[in-house]
């Protein structure tokens, strides 16, 4: 009799229809997860260089990779903490995401020199190099300080190529074959010549030993001090000079001023390892410690009262300030040289670059003293 069938599970309902719908509820789950973030942008990838804060485990991936970074010779490939804002505006004033900035129609050139198709912004874990045949060479034969020699596969073997792959052999540093691909990623597309030398943080020397060893000199102390100079390729160009035109050491404020950077190494023609460099806490103290010991102190002014040709303090104790590139010298430092020279030029031109004025300078007072 229907209704008292004995069967299990026996449908007592006719078949069910159409299932309803959600009502929206289930539409984010169809939806995508968006586009993948660049590794530097990702918390937990070890090349993560947000501004928030940095997960305790993505700290420790970077460590691990430096240390076999170390191991193996390499840069690691880690990234920069705080350098790229992950925050999207949540931080300061604006809102959302960071807008696209235009680049200006006009190119500016800044920094070395970069062949055609390479990129010029040097990798922020890239090591210290030093590049160029001749700089590698002269840093090699004045047994500057070196970690590794970086040549490239297929260049042209010249003599100072084989000097410089012989010098660091009979040294004991690392030599690493590396494709020009690499070393233009490790050089940031400067023109490197097909070698490069890894070294450590510039040595400075103590003010105190500079100043002593000039005074040693058998012949009348010479100094180059520098005010505010910033471009490394002007400072590297100052030590070039004051080594061919026999000064005995150069000295450059801590603050607001280039030290001696890959790129000064470069401009140097490896300069830099034969004229002592010292770096100065205040620039100010350090030329009226040198006005005490004998010093006569010269800056380099376009409107200065005195001619370089009618410099007769040259043949004596000298100290030569040269001008940061825009304003020239500061105020104190202006107040506190003993005379400003200036260098006469034709009326049509204004002024002439630091490291400019600085060679012509030296070799003026090179000239007075061989007579």
């Amino acid at each position: 009799m229907p209704g008292n069938s004995q069967r299990r599970n026996a449908r007592t309902t006719s078949k069910k229809g159409a299932p309803g719908g959600s009502g929206g509820k289930g539409r984010d789950t169809l939806k995508g997860r968006g586009k993948t973030l660049p590794a530097d942008e990702r918390p937990w990838h070890k090349g993560y260089s947000g501004t928030e804060k940095l997960p305790s485990k993505t700290e420790w991936k970077q460590d691990k990779e430096r240390k076999a970074a170390a191991a193996e010779g390499r840069a690691p490939k880690i990234g920069k903490p705080g350098t790229k804002d992950t925050t999207w505006g949540r931080s300061g004033s604006g809102k959302g995401a960071p807008t696209k900035r235009t680049a200006s129609r006009t190119p500016v050139s800044r920094g070395p020199r970069v062949a055609p198709g390479r990129r010029s912004a040097t990798p922020k874990d890239a090591p210290e190099l030093l590049v160029g045949r001749n700089p590698v060479v002269e840093a090699l034969r004045a047994h500057v300080p070196a970690t590794a020699l970086y040549v490239a596969l297929g260049i042209d073997i010249d003599d100072r190529v084989s000097e410089a792959v012989r010098t660091a052999g009979d040294r004991g540093i690392p030599l690493l074959e590396v494709s020009r691909a690499e070393l233009d990623r490790l050089t940031g597309g400067v023109l490197h010549q097909g070698i490069g030398l890894q070294v450590p943080p510039f040595a400075y020397e103590p003010f105190d030993d500079l100043l002593n060893a000039a005074l040693e000199q058998p012949a009348a102390p010479l100094l180059v001090a520098l005010d505010g100079v910033t471009d490394p390729r002007n400072l590297g160009a100052v030590i070039r000079s004051a080594a061919a035109f026999g000064a005995h050491g150069v000295f450059v404020p801590e603050r607001r001023a280039s030290g001696i950077t890959a790129t000064a190494w470069r401009t140097s023609a490896g300069a830099a390892a034969r004229v002592p460099v010292s770096q100065v806490t205040n620039l100010t103290r350090a030329l009226k410690r040198a006005q005490q010991e004998g010093f006569t102190v010269v800056g380099l002014d376009a409107d200065g009262e005195t001619a370089l040709y009618d410099l007769e303090a040259a043949v004596g104790p000298l100290v030569i300030v040269v001008g940061s590139e825009g304003r020239g010298l500061s105020r104190l430092v202006g107040a506190t040289c003993d005379l400003r020279v200036s260098i006469p030029m034709a009326s049509t031109v204004e002024s002439l670059n630091a490291s400019v004025a600085a060679a012509v300078t030296l070799a003026e007072v090179a000239r007075r003293r061989a007579e």
